[in-house]
């Protein structure tokens, strides 16, 4: 994967931990749910999509846990604003998926008390303008195919526990 290829967030440092607005608003948990402005930058040049992803690695689930997954987002997109919802704020043509919550849209961290998770956000150029998907893929159909079309991947792993 390319080597270029960074992604920063004013609200996600990478190896730091998550602030409260970034935290969910349910199964216990009392954050803002928002989820944290993203910038990207150096993909490839024959770029034709993007698709963003935040997964929970250490989810007791046996399969981690999908958060949030937006793709199908144009080539010449390079950032998403702070506190996007299911209907508001994510890029003309992109599509978020119902990922691990059921609902087309971010969920905030939200670890089982006594637990810290690791929280990787992940932008991923692809080669491809659109996956053959609509907003009812899992997170991990969109990742299969992702990484089948992917040309270069810029994480940031953060942390949250409580």
């Amino acid at each position: 994967m390319a080597g270029g290829f960074t992604l920063t967030s004013p609200d996600a440092k990478d190896g730091g931990t998550l602030s409260e607005q970034q935290v969910s608003n349910v199964f216990g948990c009392t954050g803002g749910n928002r989820s944290p402005a993203l910038e990207w930058s150096g993909a490839p040049a024959d770029t034709k999509s993007f698709v963003v992803s935040l997964y929970d690695m250490d989810a007791p689930t046996g399969s981690g846990f999908w958060h949030w997954v937006m793709f199908d987002i144009p080539a010449d997109v390079h950032k998403l604003d702070v506190g996007i919802t299911a209907d508001k704020g994510a890029p003309q043509g992109a599509i978020q998926s119902r990922a691990d919550a059921g609902v087309p849209a971010y969920l905030g961290a939200c670890p089982p008390p006594g637990q810290k998770h690791r929280y990787v956000f992940t932008v991923t150029a692809l080669k491809v303008d659109k996956l053959p998907l609509d907003s009812s893929a899992s997170g991990a159909l969109i990742g299969f195919m992702g990484n089948a079309n992917a040309l270069a991947k810029a994480t940031i792993t953060t942390t949250y526990g409580r």
